[in-house]
């Protein structure tokens, strides 16, 4: 589903998460609505929702001696529309510190050999990627710079830029629970009451903000040069 009408300006927004009344999917409305009030074309790509299924399939499978391989009608569909895009937004829950299944398996069905990567020049060089990733832990938890750390050296430093993106970026979002959560040096879990009320009101309008916040940041940031691989 597309929004916004400024074709000369595109963006895909995906979306991981099993229930369309969850937090990352709130979010991920947002960001949409926020690019298209940038005047962005906006394809919303709610995987869930489109039926995406992660699992590998043979049709799917690289193969190393074809870079050229025509992999499914479903996975190329997707391709043309990560191809449509300038800038990229992936909206998502933290899952053991890294992607949920889902998302995962999209990537890796989707951003494939002799497509995502494989070539001199990548066919996604030039585009720009912002990760959204939603985690539970609060944001004095020590965990959440373990984490921040993990998902940096996973998204930016060991995908995007294997596949010539010019620039990526990941905005981690913590306290996404209404009860806190934390780990005690001994690994002790501790959930803390749910919040509630204004107080409630008031944490996710500055869960909200942050969010947009990082949104606007990418949306005005000036691309990097691109560098050819190998």
């Amino acid at each position: 589903m597309q929004y916004g009408s400024n074709a000369s300006r595109t963006a895909l927004v995906v979306v991981a998460h099993h229930r369309a009344d969850s937090l990352t999917a709130h979010i991920g409305r947002r960001t949409v609505a926020q690019m298209a009030a940038a005047g962005y074309t906006v394809d919303v790509l709610d995987l869930n929702d489109e039926g995406f299924d992660p699992r590998m399939t043979v049709a799917d499978q690289p193969d190393w001696n074809d870079r050229e391989k025509v992999y499914s009608t479903e996975v190329g569909a997707h391709m043309h529309r990560l191809l449509a895009a300038e800038r990229v937004v992936v909206v998502f829950p933290v899952y053991w510190a890294s992607l949920p299944a889902l998302l995962k398996g999209w990537i890796d069905r989707v951003w494939n050999y002799g497509f995502a990567y494989g070539r001199s020049t990548p066919r996604l060089a030039g585009k720009r990627i912002l990760w959204l990733g939603l985690a539970g832990a609060t944001a004095d938890d020590p965990a959440i710079e373990a984490m921040q750390a993990m998902l940096d050296n996973q998204l930016n430093d060991s995908i995007a830029f294997y596949c010539g993106f010019s620039s990526s970026t990941v905005g981690l979002l913590p306290d996404a629970e209404e009860r806190p959560q934390s780990v005690t040096p001994e690994g002790e879990l501790l959930v803390g009451e749910a919040i509630s009320g204004a107080k409630r009101d008031a944490h996710y309008t500055g869960f909200e903000g942050v969010a947009a916040d990082f949104v606007t940041a990418f949306l005005t940031s000036e691309p990097a040069p691109v560098a050819a691989l190998p």
